[in-house]
């Protein structure tokens, strides 16, 4: 089926069905769409080599940096899936869709959800990555975020059967937490949030229990006061930031003499993205140094900056400048309505979030560059799933996101559709999960593919110590 055709119109939510009206034109989209047609993997016969599409993904980075991003993606096939979000994509783009739309995340992985702080200062668990953020099929998150969880699951050493029982429980949890959001209100389904103390009581015990109050308690301390002095020193009576290259540099007078001047331009539009209450709070802070920073590993290689600001009394405030390219799904679901990516990371993380950072924000740098803004860290955390863990505590973890996936759809998405297309069976949630673990096949074959396009010398990759 084409992605382009849109289904969902004939449930428009602002048309005002009824929710038994949109459960039945969901349902009816079985008969285009069966549910089990999401089953398995197999591999176009035009699909492009790999490595070609990694090579053109780097079309906007920094080409010193590349190598860099190799070097992490071939620590583990996992590792290689978080870089490879435009591989996926397009081979997401040849398999069923129902129709439904919803502001995607476009990188949903496991690692893309974690603890973060609201406005407020509570801390919730949510996706916190939205570099790739675009309308499109809601399957491609939910069908990337089940591959997380089987390719995991083996990095991990699980077997098979774990792997594919951790990607189905994600489905089946968003399935069921989907079709509750389509009995709510849209007020209700827009405060609903998971926080932190909601996690500690559902804990199914005193260990697991345990185990979320001191991840919690360190997630607090991942804060500007906290991360400032391991990264800053005094330098002529002023605070700089380290120098940790190649991760983290000062871009020098040799090779940007307007640096400066540049940055202060990129900040004065930053500022007019806040709104009016928000820039009152910025503007009682001031530049005070600002270096690149390699981040991540699908964003590796383009540009990001670490500012950091100093309020009269000296407070710090750390901002995180990120470079916002095109989304990886916008060959294959249209472009964005935005002109500026920065703005159409904001717009779509606002959209998809419980609750977003306050001083989330964009701007556009001289030479054409968008970048997205929000706080470096803040309490922010993702899981940590490494050997040792459970087949359990992944299935929690699965569970976890799958709710959480649900609610960032239901907000921009219509429920009751998605629901009357799902069902209340667990027919999409096997066929997911076979999905899943045939794709993970796919990503070790990748992942292959890109060590033996090493060991022929065709890229150059830095491998990190200790990375």
């Amino acid at each position: 089926m084409s992605t382009t055709e849109d289904f969902s119109q004939d449930c428009d939510p602002a048309t005002f069905r009824s929710r038994s009206q949109c459960l039945a034109a969901g349902k009816a989209l079985r008969d285009r769409v069966p549910r089990e047609s999401h089953a398995g993997w197999v591999p176009p016969a035009n699909r492009r080599d790999p490595v070609e599409i990694l090579k053109e993904s780097n079309r906007d980075r920094l080409e010193e940096l590349v190598p860099i991003r190799y070097g992490r993606m071939l620590a583990s096939p996992f590792a290689f899936l978080r870089g490879s979000a435009a591989l996926m994509a397009a081979d997401l783009a040849t398999t069923p869709v129902s129709g439904i739309r919803v502001q995607a995340c476009g990188d949903c992985h496991l690692l893309n959800f974690g603890l973060f702080a609201t406005p407020e200062r509570n801390l919730i668990f949510d996706i916190n990555d939205f570099d790739e953020t675009l309308p499109a099929p809601w399957e491609w998150d939910v069908k990337r975020l089940a591959v997380s969880f089987a390719v995991s699951a083996r990095d991990i050493q699980l077997t098979d059967k774990q792997a594919r029982a951790s990607a189905i429980e994600c489905v089946r949890a968003y399935r069921e937490q989907l079709r509750k959001f389509s009995k709510m209100s849209p007020l209700d389904v827009w405060y609903h949030r998971l926080d932190a103390q909601t996690l500690i009581d559902s804990a199914p015990d005193a260990k697991t229990e345990e185990k979320r109050k001191a991840i919690i308690a360190k997630a607090r301390q991942r804060i500007s006061e906290y991360l400032y002095p391991q990264i800053s020193e005094t330098v002529g009576g002023r605070r700089r930031l380290v120098d940790q290259p190649p991760i983290m540099f000062h871009v020098t007078k040799e090779r940007e003499p307007e640096h400066e001047a540049i940055v202060q331009e990129a900040v004065d539009q930053y500022r007019l993205s806040l709104p009016d209450e928000r820039r009152v709070l910025f503007d009682r802070y001031r530049l005070e140094d600002v270096v690149v920073k390699a981040v991540g590993i699908g964003s590796v290689g383009t540009l990001c900056f670490v500012g950091l600001f100093l309020s009269a009394e000296n407070h710090p405030l750390l901002l995180q400048f990120k470079q916002a390219c095109p989304s990886v799904l916008e060959p294959f679901a249209g472009k964005s309505l935005y002109e500026n990516h920065g703005q159409r990371v904001v717009v779509g993380q606002r959209l998809m979030q419980s609750a977003s950072d306050i001083f989330l924000g964009w701007t556009r740098g001289r030479y054409g560059r968008d970048y997205f803004i929000r706080q470096l860290r803040d309490m922010k955390m993702s899981a940590r799933v490494a050997e040792g863990t459970s087949a359990k505590e992944l299935l929690r973890y699965a569970e976890m996101c799958g709710r959480t996936l649900a609610h960032a759809h239901a907000k921009s998405g219509d429920a009751a559709l998605m629901s009357g297309y799902l069902g209340k069976s667990d027919d999409f949630d096997q066929a997911v999960g076979e999905f899943a673990l045939a794709y993970a096949d796919q990503n070790e074959k990748d992942h292959a593919a890109l060590e033996a396009a090493v060991k022929m010398g065709t890229i150059d990759v830095l491998v990190e110590n200790d990375a």
